[in-house]
């Protein structure tokens, strides 16, 4: 895994994580930061944000609103923070105006990482949390709305992963063959439950 960034949300935040990433696989890190880690949470807030002048303004519309981020990078020591390897500290302003019915929220994020200055401007962490974003709004929220992942009863052993594996195939199965709606597309392979699935794999 040398060079190559890995990005995830607050549960991976993890110094145990960290260290296996950048100490073991050679790897970078642009992790999240929540609640759930008090402390950390707390020093990114107080960090000098308003005289950051290293900063990137995005827009864009799309899904029934329009989106403002503005991103801020601060280069910041691993001490300051208590956590391994970090070197920079993002905050992203995330402005949504929903242009139904105008309604305005605000969400500020915060995110760490190993990656210098010199490697990664405003600009390219800015894409980089999106991507993160991305992930957690397409296959994961597929997965809990259409699927009822979170509900879900099987809970030990690997069933857990077995079943996400299968969920995960399903989704990826429909959109290879062209599917946009996944819940209209299996409600639709559910009337043919013994050839149209196979169907999708190219085995029929």
């Amino acid at each position: 895994m040398t060079g190559v960034i890995v990005t995830a949300d607050a549960l991976h935040t993890q110094r145990a994580h960290v260290r296996f990433l950048v100490d073991g696989k050679r790897a970078h890190y642009l992790l999240v930061v929540k609640a759930n880690q008090p402390e950390l949470h707390r020093r990114l807030r107080s960090l000098p944000w308003k005289d950051v002048t290293a900063r990137r303004y995005d827009r864009e519309i799309g899904h029934g609103r329009r989106e403002t981020r503005a991103t801020r990078a601060l280069t910041v020591t691993d001490l300051a923070l208590d956590f391994p390897h970090a070197v920079q500290a993002v905050r992203i302003l995330r402005y949504r105006t929903d242009l139904k019915t105008g309604a305005v929220s605000r969400q500020t994020v915060y995110v760490i990482t190993d990656l210098a200055s010199q490697q990664s401007s405003p600009q390219r962490l800015g894409q980089l949390a999106q991507s993160q974003w991305i992930i957690e709004n397409r296959p994961h929220f597929i997965r809990d709305t259409t699927f009822a992942e979170d509900a879900s009863k099987i809970r030990t052993g690997h069933g857990p992963d077995n079943m996400a594996t299968l969920r995960n195939l399903a989704i990826n199965s429909l959109r290879t063959a062209g599917h946009r709606s996944i819940a209209a597309d299996l409600r639709h392979a559910s009337y043919e439950p013994f050839t149209r699935p196979l169907d999708l794999r190219g085995i029929i």
